[in-house]
């Protein structure tokens, strides 16, 4: 691990580094949490040219602790910088943390660089983390990416204090104390939910969240920058003297009603970077631009959810049906007629980029395309209460899934013989706040593009009980034991037996129903230099030139 700690920890970093390879959240998933950080050469002189790149509507006003989903979480990762980043592999590096050390991997003692300050002038400090963690642990502010806190000592679903774990020792010195020793925490810490927020936010949140301040590579051009559903204008930050030094005049996020809309802009040079191309160009899109197209493998992974109080899917009739739809799902032929091979069948709930991904999980084979098996556990289904109605997959129409919704719908008709059609909605954040709000019933489309590079991030915050980002319910006390165990663990090996065996206890019951992993497809216009894709599938724009 390149986190600069202490010789003592030099195990450690290196069991983290292998527990984790890549993870993530993009256009193509969900939320289900922001893509965190990115890394480059960092530094150079910034040109005068404005960068374009696509986008979609954040769902909720723009607070870290709340955003975990790719529209907000594209922007924030622009504006504010954490203890640490991820570079383009995916390796942790310090970013406002000079140190991160501890002796037994349950006490963190997190020293700060100096003289950083927020864009408003307020101290980047040890109080602007521990108060903004504070902030997002507290049960009353309901803040979405609360779980992530749940590691450290005090913290409870309903606890409304201040973390006990949590310790201001000097303005540039916290300590974190964790309920449990865990040796990949500092590994995590580049994740939005672990930005520090300045004083001023807490005088108004919400007016924070339309406005927001950091202390990241780029601020907001002016207030009120966040043109709702049109776009938002980042310049600069003249002061910030990391690792990720804008190389170019600003960045406009333009958001786009579909993909559609944004590839054609691309194509004719009025977007200068796109990193979701539209199902309609995949089979094009890498001889329309040459060597600015993008297709690699990133830690991406796409499924559909069945919402928990939906009629026919709670119990044991429901863990039926969700084994016959995936059964009844023919992922090789979407991939291959959808997708023109830049998707994989899914093996497992995580992504093969990620060290200690099996493909092997015993149970998985609950994946594979079987018609006789899907009538039959449907037909078992059916003894217990018989099915009525249709079933339907929600999604977002601005994101370019209507394609490959259709093409699972029908695979799960002409299969099992039912009434199985897409519930388009027109914008993400219209799908996001019916999933958040528990207003669907049927299914809808899930994925995740991982927050920070760890097995566990693909599994704690998608099917821990409680997670802000379980969009089902899902709770069992046998998957939540075998995850503390894995977190625990003080060895790589023995990490990934209790995650794959806790994968097992998801076979059986099916939260979510896997379908692919993603590659990154994108590219960038003529207009525009030095473009790379990094471990999460998001563009390092702060290095993008403009020509």
């Amino acid at each position: 691990m390149t986190l600069r700690r202490h010789s003592a920890l030099a195990a450690i970093a290196s069991a983290a580094l292998l527990l984790a390879a890549c993870g993530g959240n993009s256009p193509d998933t969900n939320t289900t949490t922001s893509p965190a950080g990115g890394g480059g050469t960092g530094g150079g002189e910034a040109t005068t040219g404005i960068v374009t790149v696509n986008g979609t509507e954040p769902q909720n006003k723009l607070i870290p602790t709340n955003t975990n989903e790719v529209g907000g979480g594209k922007i924030l990762d622009l504006m504010f910088e954490g203890l640490v980043y991820y570079d383009a592999e995916g390796a942790p590096q310090n970013a406002v943390a000079e140190d991160i050390a501890t002796e037994d991997s349950k006490v963190y003692t997190i020293k700060l660089k100096k003289d950083l300050k927020f864009t408003n002038g307020d101290p980047v400090d040890a109080e602007s983390f521990v108060k903004a963690w504070n902030y997002g642990a507290k049960a009353d502010n309901a803040q979405l990416s609360s779980y992530f806190f749940e590691p450290i000592e005090g913290f409870s679903e309903t606890n409304n204090e201040d973390l006990k774990g949590l310790e201001v020792v000097d303005a540039t010195t916290f300590k974190v104390t964790l309920k449990q020793p865990e040796a990949d925490f500092p590994l995590r810490l580049g994740y939005s939910a672990f930005y520090p927020l300045p004083k001023s936010a807490f005088d108004n949140m919400d007016a924070f969240g339309e406005n927001p301040i950091g202390n990241g590579p780029y601020k907001f051009a002016k207030e009120g920058a966040w043109e709702h559903n049109v776009k938002v204008d980042l310049v600069p930050n003249e002061d910030y003297s990391g690792e990720r030094k804008a190389k170019n005049g600003g960045v406009t996020i333009k958001i786009y009603d579909t993909q559609e809309a944004a590839y054609n802009d691309l194509l004719a040079n009025n977007l200068d970077v796109i990193d979701a191309i539209p199902d309609s160009a995949l089979p094009t899109f890498e001889n329309e631009l040459g060597d600015r197209a993008v297709n690699q493998a990133a830690a991406i992974f796409q499924s559909i959810t069945v919402a928990g109080k939906t009629p026919h899917f709670e119990g044991e009739e429901g863990v039926l049906r969700r084994q016959a739809i995936s059964h009844a799902i023919n992922r090789e032929e979407v991939t291959k007629a959808i997708f023109n091979g830049t998707r994989t069948p899914a093996k497992d709930f995580t992504s093969p980029v990620i060290k200690g991904w099996s493909e092997s999980v015993p149970g998985s084979d609950v994946l594979n395309f079987d018609k006789a098996k899907a009538k039959e556990l449907w037909a078992k289904a059916d003894e217990i209460s018989k099915w009525d109605g249709k079933f339907t997959i929600a999604y977002n129409a601005d994101g370019g899934h209507q394609a490959w919704v259709d093409a699972v719908a029908n695979s799960i008709k002409n299969t099992l013989g039912i009434e199985a059609v897409g519930n388009p909605y027109p914008k993400f954040a219209e799908l996001r706040t019916d999933v958040t709000e528990r207003k669907i019933t049927g299914a809808f489309r899930t994925g995740w593009q991982a927050d920070y590079p760890g097995l566990f991030n693909f599994l704690g915050p998608l099917y821990g009980t409680g997670a802000g980002s379980n969009d089902s319910d899902y709770s069992s006390e046998e998957f939540d034991k075998l995850l503390r165990e894995g977190s625990a663990a003080s060895s790589v090996e023995d990490a990934n037996k209790s995650f794959q065996k806790a994968q097992e206890v998801l076979f059986k019951d099916l939260p979510s129903i896997p379908l692919w992993y993603s590659n990154v497809t994108g590219g960038w216009a003529e207009t525009v230099d030095n473009v790379k894709f990094g471990w999460n599938s998001v563009p390092l724009l702060y290095n993008v030139t403009k020509k």
